[in-house]
């Protein structure tokens, strides 16, 4: 369980000096509340033996209401210091999980759940803040006051001491019985709720689909099984945890029966005065707290531990693609040329086979291919945004493998089949790529995609808010406000991967008429099912079942026998007849 908390030593030790001052606060509080019960002691006995005055109980009463100011002060001191740091230390850790999911290759996020992400950033999270914050606070009360109330009552009554602390051992033995399997049942709970989490983001992610479908009810029948599986991991968790407190109050309460019993009898035989008897009873209320704090403290390291294996379990997760040690310091630029290229994905057969060509830098590259020839893989495969073997793909003469990453795919921009906006204006997603752009440069990258002319349908033209992940855009806007913001970036290279499949073939032909005019000098490759997108290109290739068959100009693709020209016959015909 301990091993665990290996993330969260570094940052304990760079906020050792508040949790040092936090600590010194909680001594001093707890050194004042214990204080209190021998001026109540002096008090009572004062006020038993009747003949007093105010003055001396005034006294009392004022050193009392200082001591109990004091106490606040050090209680907020030790609260600032101590949960400042576990609040420090949460905010860190969340920003550590974040930066580390940024650098994680694709291939973990096809694995791992958004919902399950959410929740260890979210729950997980919670729970680590407690594990470095309260239950220290409570590990420091209970260690600091069982060991002083239990030297102050064996000093001064032994014997009654002895007798009324008989059942806490059994309160240590229930605390430590029960540990482990509330830590199990905590993990079960925070697996619970990433599942829940995760329903409730498909459900609103899909809700199109849901309601076309008609599957409302089928939706709600899943969102109440994980909600009911959720609803039982806690009531398993709670059960036990609602057992526990009873259990250890009852168990307390003996304490006071046994000194009401004893102590209760020494005062009436003179043996102890009243005020030792109203201190006793003070200490033995304050001690009651420290071994309850001792399974607060279990409670908290288990939840944490068992969060921290959660959140370790990200952190432990090595990205696939990194730079080189020694990267070059060269920016891309020139020709890109792939020799003998063979891909395939972990554990299934080569998506690509053997794949050459090269694209001198300036000259447009098409891609034209059948659904799963492997064309979005090719392309993916130039930025490394899937890794390709050493030596096959090179970018102005050195292996792709020889560029930083960031260095690499800052020469290119990227136009993707899954036109993704987020949840913000139209102006900021355009401008995403280059959040310095002007207004002027904004506009004219709108203007080559032909999104300007729409942005007046728009409730409020630019700072329009497209909603999560543009679900207020038809797919033709989405995909010219995502060419837009490539164009806007001005990359050495452009990669459109079908990035034009929902606009009609007029508004296809004007984009592309302007935007190769825009980018005279730049290396543009476009990947389409469309022939008519690819008549601008310098060369195209034609992948089938992951291996090249044809490669030329448009004009000269057509003239020949093979898939290309049968593709454009088709379409032809298609256009005729539409």
């Amino acid at each position: 369980m301990l091993k665990e908390f290996r993330t969260l030593l570094p940052l304990a030790r760079r906020f050792l000096p508040h949790y040092i001052l936090g600590v010194l606060c909680l001594l001093i509080t707890n050194a004042g509340e214990l204080y209190i019960p021998q001026l109540l002691r002096r008090a009572t006995d004062t006020m038993a033996q009747g003949n007093f005055s105010l003055t001396d109980i005034g006294y009392l009463a004022l050193t009392m209401a200082g001591i109990a100011l004091g106490v606040a002060a050090a209680r907020f001191g030790w609260r600032f210091f101590i949960q400042g740091a576990s609040r420090r230390i949460e905010a860190t850790m969340r920003r550590q999980l974040f930066d580390h999911l940024l650098k994680l290759s694709p291939s973990f996020y096809s694995t791992m759940k958004t919902g399950d992400i959410m929740a260890r950033a979210t729950n997980d999270m919670h729970a680590i803040r407690m594990a470095s914050g309260m239950a220290l606070v409570a590990f420091m009360d209970g260690l600091f006051l069982t060991i002083a109330i239990l030297i102050i009552l064996f000093s001064t009554y032994p014997l009654l001491a002895a007798v009324t602390i008989i059942p806490l051992p059994f309160i240590t033995i229930i605390v430590l019985f029960t540990g482990k399997i509330i830590g199990r049942r905590f993990r079960l709970v925070q697996e619970g709720f990433a599942s829940l989490s995760e329903q409730v983001r498909e459900a609103a992610a899909g809700i199109r689909v849901i309601k076309s479908f008609v599957k409302e009810s089928y939706v709600q029948k899943m969102f109440r099984d994980a909600n009911g599986d959720y609803r039982d991991r806690n009531m398993s968790l709670v059960k036990l945890w609602g057992l526990f407190f009873p259990l250890v109050g009852f168990i307390s309460g003996l304490t006071i029966l046994l000194l009401l019993l004893y102590g209760g009898s020494g005062v009436v035989d003179g043996r102890f005065t009243p005020g030792d008897f109203v201190a006793f009873m003070s200490y033995l209320n304050m001690l009651r707290w420290p071994v309850v704090g001792m399974g607060f403290t279990v409670n908290m390291i288990q939840r944490g531990a068992a969060s921290l294996a959660r959140i370790n379990a990200i952190l432990d997760e090595q990205p696939e693609i990194t730079s080189p040690e020694t990267p070059t310091s060269l920016t891309p630029s020139g020709d890109i040329k792939v020799t003998g290229l063979t891909y395939s994905y972990p554990g299934s057969e080569p998506i690509l086979q053997d794949i050459s060509f090269s694209v001198s830098q300036g000259e447009t590259l098409g891609i034209l291919g059948r659904t799963g020839s492997g064309k979005t893989t090719l392309v993916h495969l130039l930025p490394r945004l899937l890794d390709p073997p050493q030596g096959k793909i090179s970018f102005g003469g050195r292996d792709v493998h020889d560029y930083d990453l960031h260095q690499l795919r800052s020469s290119i921009s990227f136009v993707s089949q899954d036109s993704f906006l987020f949840s913000d204006t139209v102006r900021e997603n355009i401008s995403f790529g280059n959040p310095d752009a002007s207004e002027e440069a904004i506009q004219h990258a709108a203007e080559l995609s032909t999104i300007s002319r729409e942005l007046y349908q728009l409730p409020k033209g630019w700072d329009t808010e497209v909603g999560e992940r543009g679900v207020t855009l038809s797919g033709g806007q989405k995909q010219r406000i995502t060419i837009s913001r490539a164009v806007l970036m001005d990359r050495e290279v452009l990669i459109l991967d079908d990035g034009m499949s929902a606009v009609d073939t007029e508004t296809e032909e004007q984009i592309l008429t302007s935007l190769l005019e825009y980018r005279k000098g730049k290396t543009n490759i476009i990947v389409s099912h469309r022939v008519s997108t690819l008549q601008h290109a310098h060369q195209v290739i034609v992948l089938d079942q992951g291996r090249i068959i044809q490669r030329g100009t448009h004009r000269d693709l057509i003239e020949q026998e093979g898939m290309y020209r049968d593709i454009y016959r088709l379409q032809q015909a298609e256009r005729s007849s539409g």
